[in-house]
């Protein structure tokens, strides 16, 4: 339970955060226009970079109790791996991302190696 916590807080998180880039722009050009302060107003102030990082942040404790009580060549690989998969499907649903069929491929190899780390 505590692996599927780590994967789809990051997986959130990671999603969020790319939108919340994307829908800023470009950041030079921003500190262009308004200088370094009204860049870093523009990225603090943006609503799901904040909630990205709360999804990250959540992740991260969820990884600090799974290696207190489960054994790190597990948790590691398990959570990395499946955060991979997970990410690659959200971004093709939710930021309309082209992944090709190279990284498919990958994604079930991925899995493959959980299943056989599972067991």
């Amino acid at each position: 339970m505590t692996i599927w916590t780590v994967v789809v807080f990051a997986t959130a998180g990671d999603i969020l955060i790319a939108g919340a880039m994307r829908r800023l722009g470009d950041l030079d050009e921003i500190r262009a226009k308004s200088g370094l302060g009204g860049a870093i107003k523009a990225v603090v102030t943006s609503p799901f970079l904040v909630a990205g990082i709360g999804c990250m942040a959540v992740s991260f404790f969820a990884l600090l109790y799974a290696l207190s009580v489960a054994d790190l060549s597990l948790i590691a690989p398990a959570t990395a791996s499946l955060t991979y998969i997970a990410t690659s499907v959200s971004a093709r649903i939710f930021l309309k991302e082209q992944v090709d069929k190279r990284r498919w491929i990958a994604a079930l190899f991925v899995g493959a190696g959980v299943l056989l780390l599972e067991r």
